[in-house]
């Protein structure tokens, strides 16, 4: 680009005193750690009023081309695209080079900023001192807008930093919320044992089990899937463990258990959510279960004899409707030497590399296989059953396991 003006030694010190100003006032702007929009408007006033360019336009890249700032002009540039005659430019060029429409000739000089390689915005003047044309001077320009444009790209990044880590810190209470709600203990005592394991698909899952003891001879155990990841599903399982164990207080009649238990997730669901649940009530002297499954995946009742039944009687899923639509408890009688495994669907859905599906066949088959192991090393052979499913597959889901022993 070619010089046009010189200033003269008086002009010259005139000038480095007005860059010298604008460039504290903008350092001052950026220390103070000003909201965007109020960087944009000092940084449009100290040219203004520093550097005397009564015509401006700055277009920044952030996903697309934007107008930031703009003044001295008749148009609006905010609602105009900028050419790809400009934004293919790398280097300061006079407008009258380019193939352009006419409302870009109010500007007469395009300065492209720069950062690491990468143009971050381009800085379009026009009526300015006729000194102030020479390289020198527009190179100065191009220095202040980088210094503001990368100040702005900082704090936005610190600002993302600092939202990731509130969200982080959201999710590791979520965590801890969610791991407060499992049981401390499970039992393993002359009628039953009891265990579980629990595979969450990312940070915070949506599955959850409980074992509350009601009385010497009773006890309820619970597996529960909320639709949805994150803290959303956490917060509703939370109010689901506390409902329950809230309702257990006052009654043991699954009916009404269940009936209270839709109705809490009814009202307290956000959006779509809903939960699907298996709980058992377990009766120590007459070996009863008591089950309702609200639309939850069939647990498995495996006999000495290696015969099967799945307990799949109950409602619909919990907090989809007002009012159950239909609903029953059914009783089973448990002979000695019996076993059940409840699980949530990460288990079954998991699929092979010709998308067939894990499924329940092959879950009943591996119980029948492997009865014998403990309860500990059952669910380790199952887990790594399905990860040899399909070796590259990644898990889409949770996975919680509760197994029942009966002796």
């Amino acid at each position: 680009m070619a010089e046009s003006s010189t200033p003269n030694i008086l002009q010259e010190l005139n000038l480095k005193k007005l860059e010298l100003s604008a460039l504290l006032e903008i350092t001052q702007a950026i220390n103070e750690n000003l909201p965007e929009a109020a960087l944009y408007k000092i940084y449009r006033f100290t040219l203004l009023a520093q550097l005397q360019i009564s015509r401006l336009v700055l277009y920044v890249h952030d996903e697309q081309w934007e107008c930031k700032a703009d003044f001295g002009t008749q148009q609006d540039f905010k609602k105009h695209d900028l050419p790809e005659a400009i934004t293919s430019l790398k280097e300061i060029t006079y407008t009258s080079k380019l193939q352009i429409d006419k409302k870009w000739r109010a500007f007469e000089i395009v300065i492209p900023v720069l950062h690491n390689g990468k143009v971050l915005a381009f800085v379009m003047i026009g009526k300015m001192q006729p000194f102030y044309t020479n390289v020198e001077a527009l190179n100065f320009v191009q220095t202040v807008s980088n210094i503001m444009l990368v100040a702005i790209e900082n704090h936005k990044m610190a600002r993302q930093r600092l939202a990731q880590e509130s969200i982080r810190r959201e999710i590791e209470i979520a965590r801890e919320v969610q791991a407060m709600l499992f049981p401390k203990a499970l039992p393993n005592d002359k009628d039953v044992v009891i265990h579980a394991s629990y595979i969450p698909h990312s940070s915070i899952g949506g599955d959850y089990y409980d074992y509350i003891e009601i009385d010497q001879d009773q006890f309820l155990f619970c597996v529960a899937d909320v639709s949805g990841k994150g803290v959303p599903a956490s917060l509703l399982m939370s109010n689901f463990q506390a409902g329950l164990r809230t309702v257990l207080r006052q009654t043991q009649d699954l009916n009404t258990v269940v009936a209270e238990l839709n109705n809490l997730i009814y009202r307290n669901a956000i959006a779509e959510k809903f939960i699907t649940s298996f709980m058992g009530l377990y009766n120590r002297k007459t070996r009863e279960l008591s089950y309702v499954n609200a639309g939850h995946n069939s647990p498995i009742l495996l006999f000495e004899n290696n015969t099967h039944q799945l307990l799949n009687e109950g409602c619909t899923m919990l907090g989809a409707f007002d009012v159950l639509p239909f609903m029953s408890v059914t009783r089973v009688a448990i002979p000695e030497n019996s076993m059940l495994l409840c699980y949530t669907d990460g288990l079954t859905e998991v699929f092979d590399e010709d998308d067939s599906e894990f499924g329940i066949e092959r879950t009943i088959n591996f119980l029948q296989t492997h009865r014998f192991l403990s309860s500990k090393m059952l669910h380790l052979q199952l887990l790594r059953e399905i990860n040899l499913y399909n070796e590259d597959a990644t898990l889409n889901d949770d996975i919680t396991l509760l197994s029942c022993r009966f002796k």
